[in-house]
């Protein structure tokens, strides 16, 4: 069976490093060789049975390239797993679970509208919440490079939660 893995980001050079694109950061991290095809406005690739996908409608229309590819590979919802950035958990945790709250994630938002559910998996990288300042400048900031450190250590532990057995919920802390 089939899975869609969603890495979710921003195109461009300037969101290269960003904590928006954590999901970006770590799809390029755990296959760093892949050769990419561009369709369903996106760059994707096949890994086995797996389609990794990472949009490049800008994370707000993340929607738009999920409900394609998984129309065009018949992927069911339950099926699709979204990596993607989480101002609701501190930098050096990443949880895996099936649907929840969007907590504000214009790209969840966008995925669960165009697909019509909100049952896929999603692997959710702390990013931590700013402590003053606009959550929009944050988000689109530069890792430091202490947290770049901690988010390299994640990635390295997530490709265990990317098995192909994963069962949520599961949750992996470094701090």
């Amino acid at each position: 069976m089939s899975r869609l893995l969603v890495f979710l980001g921003n195109p461009g050079k300037e969101y290269e490093k960003t904590r928006h694109n954590a999901g970006f950061i770590m799809a390029d991290a755990l296959y760093p060789s892949l050769s990419y095809q561009v369709k369903f406005h996106s760059a994707y690739a096949k890994v086995g049975s797996d389609i990794i996908l990472k949009p490049m409608t800008f994370m707000n229309l993340s929607g738009t390239a999920v409900s394609e590819a998984a129309t065009f590979f018949k992927i069911k919802a339950e099926n699709i797993l979204i990596i993607h950035d989480d101002l609701e958990l501190p930098l050096g945790v990443i949880r895996l679970q099936v649907g929840g709250g969007l907590q504000g994630h214009n790209g969840l938002r966008s995925i669960k509208e165009r697909i019509g559910s909100d049952s896929f998996l999603r692997l959710r990288i702390g990013i931590g919440r700013p402590v003053h300042g606009d959550v929009r400048n944050y988000v689109t900031s530069n890792f430091s490079k202490d947290e770049r450190f901690l988010l390299d250590q994640v990635i390295s532990k997530a490709s265990n939660l990317l098995d192909s057995n994963i069962r949520p919920p599961q949750e992996v802390k470094l701090k």
